[in-house]
This record gives C-alpha cells, sequence and structure tokens, in this order.
C-alpha cells in the first residue's frame, strides 16, 4: 500500500466530519422500520440515501428492489454503488443496512428519536450506530477517492440493504437468490453489524440458533385438592430443570466463542393462572439455544424430546415442542482469510490495536454469505448502544472507521 496516498485519502477524510454528522442527522429523520415492527419499510429513506449518492457524485448506483406488498411502496429496496478500481475482478465491499428498529418506550428518551442531535462528540438518535455510523463512514470512504481522483487497487462496492433487522428475506438474501453477478468468492466482504468500543473484535463464526416454545398441558383443579388434577406448572417446572443437563450431553468448548460452550437457557414464561389457589393446566415457557455448530440442531432437539417424554411419563400431561426460530450455523469463515487479515492490518494502521478472529453468540447478517460460502467478516468499532434509548455513535467512530475502509480499498 502506498503510504503517501493513504495520508492523502485519511486527510480528505478528516475533512468530511461536518457533511457526516449532517447525513447522519438526515437519515435518522426517516424511519425505516419493516412491517413486521409496525413500519413502513425503508423506501423513503432509499430515496433519501440515493440522492445524497447522486449528490457526492457517486456515478454508478443500483436499485434491487424486492417486492413486499404489505409496505405501501409495494418493494423494499437494495442499493448497490461501485468505483471503479485497477483490478476490476475483485471489489471490497462494504454491506450496511438501511433499516432500523422501534425506539420502544419514548419516555426513556432524552428527545425525539428521530431527530438527531451532537452532544459531548456523539450523535444521538435512532439508528444512528446501527447501522447508520458505518453506513455513513462507508460512503465518505469512498467518496475521499473521487474527490482526490485516486483509483483503488481494487474496485469499491458499498451495499446498502433492507429488512437486516427482521430476517434479511427481502435484504441480503433477497439478493443471494436473485442477483448472482454481484458478489463473488474471491471478494473481500465486510459487514459492520458487530464489534467492541476498541475495534479489537473480527466476528468470524456464529453459534446455531434454536428458539422453542414448550407447552405443558394437564389438568386444571382446586390447589386444596391436587390429586385431581395434574399440576403443568409442575411438570414444566421439572423440565426446565431437567434441560439443563443438555449443558453436559453437548458439552464441547472452543475458545474462539464467549461463552466457549453451548447455552440453553429457559427465558420467556407464560402466564398461566390468575389466581393462586388454582392449579394450572396449561404451561408455556421458551428456551432460547445457541449451540457450537458442529452439533446438528435436530439431534438438540431429539434430546428436548426425549426429555419431554420422560416428564409426560411422569407426571401424566402432554408436552408439545414448536419451533420459533431455528437456523444451524453454517461453517466459520477461516482465521487466515484475506478479508480477516486485510481488516487486521486496516485496524492496526488506523486504530494502533490488534483485531483477533471471534465467534458470536448471536446472529448477523453475514450468516447469508458464509451460507453460500463466501468468506466473510463483521467488524465495527462502535459504543454498543445499538436498540437501546438514547442509541447513539462516536463521531471520532464515524471518521476512523471511514479510514479502515479507505485502507481496504488500498490494500488490493
Amino acid at each position: 500500500m502506498d503510504v503517501k496516498v493513504f495520508e492523502r485519502i485519511v486527510k480528505r477524510i478528516d475533512s468530511y466530519k461536518d457533511d457526516m454528522i449532517r447525513m447522519q442527522i438526515g437519515l435518522t429523520a426517516i424511519p425505516a422500520i419493516a412491517p413486521d415492527n409496525g413500519g413502513d419499510g425503508e423506501y423513503e429513506k432509499a430515496r433519501f440515501l440515493i440522492d445524497c449518492l447522486n449528490n457526492l457524485r457517486f456515478s454508478e448506483i443500483k436499485e434491487y428492489n424486492a417486492p413486499d406488498e404489505r409496505v405501501s411502496s409495494g418493494i423494499r429496496p437494495n442499493i448497490i454503488t461501485t468505483i471503479p478500481g485497477k483490478n476490476q475482478e475483485k471489489t471490497v465491499w462494504i454491506l450496511t443496512h438501511t433499516d432500523i428498529v422501534p425506539p420502544g418506550e419514548i419516555s426513556l428518551w432524552e428527545s425525539d428519536p428521530y431527530k438527531g442531535y451532537v452532544k459531548d462528540g456523539k450523535i444521538y438518535g435512532r439508528g444512528t450506530e446501527d447501522n447508520q455510523q458505518d453506513l455513513v463512514a462507508s460512503i465518505f470512504a469512498a467518496k475521499a477517492f473521487i474527490d482526490e481522483e485516486i483509483v483503488p487497487e481494487t474496485r469499491i462496492g458499498l451495499a446498502f440493504v433492507a429488512d437486516e433487522e427482521t430476517a434479511s428475506k427481502f435484504g441480503l438474501e433477497y439478493l443471494l437468490k436473485n442477483e448472482k453477478d454481484i458478489f463473488k468468492r474471491t471478494d473481500i466482504l465486510v459487514v459492520p453489524d458487530f464489534g467492541n468500543e476498541k475495534g479489537t473484535m473480527i466476528e468470524v463464526a456464529e453459534k446455531s440458533m434454536l428458539w422453542l416454545r414448550f407447552k405443558t398441558t394437564g389438568k386444571q383443579c382446586h390447589a386444596s385438592r391436587p390429586s385431581l388434577g395434574k399440576n403443568a406448572f409442575l411438570a414444566a417446572s421439572y423440565l426446565v430443570v431437567r434441560l439443563n443437563d443438555l449443558h453436559h450431553i453437548f458439552d464441547a468448548s472452543d475458545p474462539l466463542y464467549q461463552p466457549p460452550t453451548s447455552t440453553f437457557e429457559p427465558t420467556q414464561k407464560d402466564a398461566n393462572v390468575p389466581n393462586i389457589n388454582t392449579i394450572p393446566g396449561k404451561d408455556i415457557f421458551h428456551v432460547d439455544s445457541r449451540v457450537l455448530p458442529q452439533y446438528k440442531l435436530s439431534d438438540i432437539t431429539s434430546q428436548m424430546r426425549k426429555m419431554a417424554d420422560e416428564v409426560e411419563k411422569k407426571f401424566g400431561v402432554s408436552i408439545e415442542i414448536t419451533p420459533i426460530q431455528q437456523a444451524q450455523a453454517p461453517p466459520p469463515t477461516s482465521y487466515d482469510a484475506p478479508v480477516v487479515t486485510s481488516l487486521q492490518n486496516a485496524i492496526f494502521d488506523v486504530y494502533g490495536v490488534d483485531a483477533s478472529p471471534v465467534g458470536i453468540g448471536g446472529g448477523t447478517v453475514a450468516a447469508f454469505f458464509r451460507k453460500e460460502e463466501y468468506p466473510v467478516a463483521v467488524w465495527s468499532r462502535f459504543e454498543q448502544t445499538a436498540h437501546q434509548p438514547n442509541e447513539n455513535c462516536a463521531i471520532a467512530n464515524i471518521i476512523g472507521n471511514a479510514k479502515v475502509y479507505a485502507h481496504l480499498f488500498l490494500q488490493g
């Protein structure tokens, strides 16, 4: 990499601070909430974003619209913009998403979540960190090449996808299924949707996800005559404790992940009877499992079913197990994949820290790339305020992350 060229790019990115803030505030003012969460999708935000790209002199802009009759526009827009490079056969991609989650309890916000404002070096508002921080950073990293009239080593590709917050059916999954010529397996693919405050974590793997609903049916009766009924709550409680043995059955450990083992956690508990002196005839609870990729989710559910059968026999109840969400994790990105080593070099040069590959228990949109055998890394330096009241991002992180992406564009 030409250090002097990078210094020019860095100086140019520093000059964009006010423009970055204005774009953030403009994006924040346009809610882009999926219909699953009570919104009307990303259409208006996409229109604003395309106007911004045109005004910033991005010349190659394409829109890929996923049909969705639930929104007033009838479409969920996905936007791609590229800049030619010396090597046109390879592209460095930064993929961010335009949709946001609802603000939640408004009373917990210090101000209107859709009126972005600057305070103490941070921009506040819903979506400012998730995912507008890196959306804006990627745009101005690429714009620096336009303004400095520097041809990057490879093509620059920026993807702005819909529907990340609600399963990506109309976003990246739609693109991978319907637009086969956009991404190549030799490309560098970065998804800035996970990280920490120091920028030292590069996510290369995810655990499998399994959410299940357990419905126990017994027989309701008066609590003073328990022999006349079958206590669904008691049976379900026994099953909850029994399920904890899954940790001993599927006991593999991998230090790549935090925590390093599979987890099986009882979470949501539905209300049963409204009064104390009635034995419930129905009980419902849920379990959130995050499973190391080496285990098949079918083996997990089979073991759970076996435990439920034991409880049915012991208490004379019936137990129905219903999947709510299940996703078998694809193979991880290799620790020494070019996207990982390129990111490590860029992060060190910009932030002066060593970044290491990690695995996570949560899910990201990168899983769709991995399922199709695209090497991809998930990275960002951020404050971890996503989905919270008073969500915010540090202006320094927008600028710094833009420099990391620019570094990638120059590595070749």
